[in-house]
């Protein structure tokens, strides 16, 4: 069977759309312009004083890790590693990608609803192991991605703990915490892929 050729502006286009659906439907700009500091006449930033409080986000029930893997036309292949948080009307609240290629350093991307305090980033720990921050990378109109180049160690930390903690800040200056269980994780990330899929880019 022919593999797919797709050019590589409508890969990638097809890339960002596919974890688009179901997330909130508000403008990224819009929460980019709240998140601005002002000028308070030399008075510390919010972002300097911290959060407020804490904010119990909504039920996320997530699923069991899963990994795919893609193969371009030279042999190179790109495996992702990932688990989606969902709402209980089954739409999409947060997803985790582990992202690794023969040719690369590993990357830790997390996909979040907009409507978030960007200029803290994202504070990732797992368990009671040292925190790490990913700072947001680009948002559309429904979607954010934070996300980071990430070491052995980590992976290793995600392998043997329980829980891998998000913390956000939203635009009340309120963290807001979810976990997402690393249980099967191990099994995913050092077993053979899910699904395998080939593809042929063209140079346009």
């Amino acid at each position: 069977m022919r593999r797919p050729t797709i050019s590589r502006r409508s890969a990638l286009t097809r890339f960002a759309m596919s974890f688009t659906v179901g997330m909130f439907a508000a403008t990224a700009m819009g929460a980019a312009q709240t998140q601005q500091p002002s000028d308070s006449g030399g008075k510390p930033s919010e972002a300097e004083v911290g959060p407020r409080g804490e904010h119990m986000p909504r039920n996320i029930q997530y699923s069991a890790w899963r990994k795919l893997c893609f193969k371009s036309s030279d042999g190179k292949t790109l495996c992702r590693t990932s688990s989606n948080g969902t709402w209980e009307t089954g739409q999409v609240a947060v997803r985790v990608d582990l992202i690794e290629r023969a040719d690369g350093q590993p990357r830790l991307q997390v996909f979040l609803p907009v409507g978030l305090y960007l200029q803290p980033g994202v504070k990732v720990t797992v368990d009671k192991h040292q925190s790490r921050q990913f700072p947001y990378s680009w948002c559309l109109t429904n979607i954010c991605v934070a996300a980071n180049r990430v070491g052995s160690d980590l992976i290793q930390e995600m392998q043997t703990g329980k829980n891998l903690s998000l913390e956000v800040v939203n635009t009340n200056i309120s963290t807001v915490t979810t976990s997402v269980p690393l249980d099967s994780f191990a099994a995913a990330h050092k077993g053979p892929p899910a699904q395998t899929f080939d593809f042929q880019f063209d140079n346009e």
